[in-house]
């Protein structure tokens, strides 16, 4: 498979004001290039968190939260089965337990055996626990059958989501989310983590204003930890708010004071905690967990962020690690299979089509939103794959995943409109989306979905683009600068990680562990002779002799070298 060409192009750097000496100009230039142009624009500090009472209904849902931990009401959280929802439900009980309610425990769909959300299914499941409220997290927004199930037994529930909603809503008692229309909340970027964190707040607040609390009450920055994870985890836009609920949990990681489960999984990811950045967070600790909801049960990630004790944390993370490592197999194969199916797309006038739709009888469902998302960024143009829900079923799981300029959920709701009965359930955010969609259904949902994309996107949307924050000079390829740049984000969905690039000649290339791309390069303005490595790079043909590259600045410390090396992204002949 030829993946699509790419065009390495340099960000435009406006006007910024004056930074103290400590930092970069480089840095400077980074952060000039996304907007932040002062020292006082980059400035993190938590204090500057957007009010609760700025969100939808929060008050309500706050009170209503009051109502049943005074009565002593029994609440169950039901999350989602990724990342985003385990570390929700974990900050939902947790925070939950800190401000009172004694009766409080928590649910986490089956994919295979409830579907998603909270489903007439899982109602079935709850009704021996008797529930007096159902909190949803990072879901609820789409459950319409399921919450109609609940209120149809006389429970209260109670939506906590981001996702985007649709025609109508369902018919919860109280529906906090940020996307809802009208909505003046001013970040529309938050996880459904956040979203959950934001209610809590609120809950503190309400509680605390009728006395229930000397002082302030519970301190909720424990929770933001799990904050972090679950907004870098979801690849939701890091704006401003977000990057101060991330760069607070990440404080607190670094400092070691984070939950036993999180601790567990960085060791076993091999990360260290004294350096921990958003990126480790999304290639490290976020692929464990979401490994447990792919796989088998989300419920084993969720035990392992609720757990205190310090070694059934680790024996639960080992659990954890072990799936994850059962997934990048899988994965592995199913992107092998993949990209022998996309080199039997039909071509039209020697391109693609403006959206890939893929699907294989033997895929597993809970993976093929990696397979959306790696052969995306290959292929740079919306991908959807597809499984089936089930071995053997006739109803097919699929996940999608889009470029700049494509809100891929608005695509669904298009094909939806135009095509009535075509598609299941569907729902998701501007770059990924999840539907359902009966099999028989495949290639007249492919061939509406393909002309509605490409009505959708220009012929240059299309064109694959990497983005530049320029050249580095000789004196800035070393360690300080590598340092700064790490610790200098929170970088992210949005907020991109700094990106170089510049013209190296090639002194060696060679392959490692098969895949990779190992290289020795010169910067053709001189210095010293430069490590570095492109992840997947290898291709078995002959290296030119100069070569244009893109690349990350990276700390190189295997092995106890205190060293740096260039972590290649893109490369072109010079």
């Amino acid at each position: 498979m030829t993946p699509a060409p790419i065009r390495i192009l340099r960000r435009a750097i406006p006007d910024h004001g004056p930074w103290p000496d400590a930092v970069a100009p480089a840095l400077q230039r980074v952060y000039a290039a996304r907007g932040v142009r002062t020292p006082e624009e980059g400035e993190l500090k938590l204090a500057r968190l957007l009010p609760p009472d700025a969100l939808g209904q929060v008050d309500r849902a706050a009170a209503l939260l009051a109502e049943v931990i005074a009565g002593n009401g029994h609440i169950v959280v039901v999350g989602d089965f990724d990342c985003d929802g385990a570390t929700g439900t974990a900050v939902a009980v947790r925070g939950l337990r800190l401000l009172g309610a004694t009766r409080v425990s928590y649910q986490v769909p089956h994919r295979v055996t409830h579907g998603y959300g909270l489903s007439p299914a899982l109602v079935e499941d709850l009704a021996a626990v008797a529930p007096d409220l159902v909190l949803t997290v990072d879901s609820g927004i789409a459950c319409h059958a399921g919450i109609a199930a609940a209120k149809a037994r006389g429970w209260q529930v109670l939506v906590t989501d981001h996702h985007l909603p649709g025609d109508a809503l369902p018919p919860a008692d109280v529906i906090v989310n940020p996307n809802l229309a009208g909505d003046a909340f001013p970040s529309k970027a938050l996880a459904g983590v956040g979203v959950v964190f934001y209610l809590l707040l609120a809950l503190r607040r309400h509680l605390r204003a009728g006395g229930a609390f000397e002082g302030q009450g519970p301190d909720l920055s424990c929770l933001l930890d799990l904050v972090a994870v679950g907004t870098v985890a979801d690849l939701v836009p890091l704006d401003y708010n977000n990057r101060l609920l991330v760069s607070a949990g990440l404080k607190r990681l670094r400092n070691g004071q984070c939950q036993p489960g999180l601790r567990a999984l960085a060791e076993l990811a091999g990360r260290d905690l004294a350096q921990l950045t958003a990126g480790d967070i999304g290639f490290g600790l976020a692929p464990r967990l979401n490994a447990a909801g792919r796989l088998e049960d989300m419920a084993l990630g969720i035990e392992c962020l609720l757990c205190d004790d310090t070694a059934r944390a680790h024996e639960l993370a080992s659990v954890l690690d072990r799936i994850n490592g059962e997934r990048k197999e899988l994965q592995q194969q199913m992107v092998d299979e993949a990209e022998a199916l996309v080199a039997t797309v039909p071509l039209d006038a020697g391109a693609l089509p403006a959206a890939l739709c893929l699907f294989d009888p033997a895929w597993h469902p809970g993976v093929v939103g990696l397979v959306a998302s790696r052969l995306k960024d290959r292929m740079h143009r919306p991908v959807f794959a597809f499984a089936p829900a089930e071995p053997g079923s006739e109803e097919l799981k699929g996940s999608a995943r889009s470029i700049p300029g494509l809100h891929i959920r608005d695509a669904l709701a298009a094909v939806d409109a135009r095509h009535p009965g075509l598609v299941g359930r569907f729902g998701g955010h501007a770059m990924a989306a999840g539907l359902s969609l009966p099999a028989a259904h495949f290639e007249r949902f492919r061939d509406a979905l393909q002309r509605e994309v490409a009505a959708m996107l220009t012929p240059e949307q299309l064109q694959s683009e990497l983005h530049s924050d320029g050249e580095l000079g000789v004196d800035e390829l070393g360690r300080p600068l590598a340092e700064q740049l790490r610790l200098a984000g929170p970088w992210g969905q949005g907020f991109p990680e700094p990106v170089f690039d510049g013209v190296f000649k090639v002194l060696q290339a060679r392959p490692v562990a098969s895949r990779h791309l190992k290289l020795s390069l010169l910067p053709e303005q001189g210095g010293a002779p430069l490590s570095a490595i492109q992840f997947g790079g290898w291709t078995g043909a002959p290296m030119p002799a100069r070569i244009h590259a893109a690349y990350q600045l990276d700390l190189d410390d295997w092995g106890g070298r205190r060293g740096i090396q260039l972590l290649v992204r893109h490369w072109l002949p010079a």
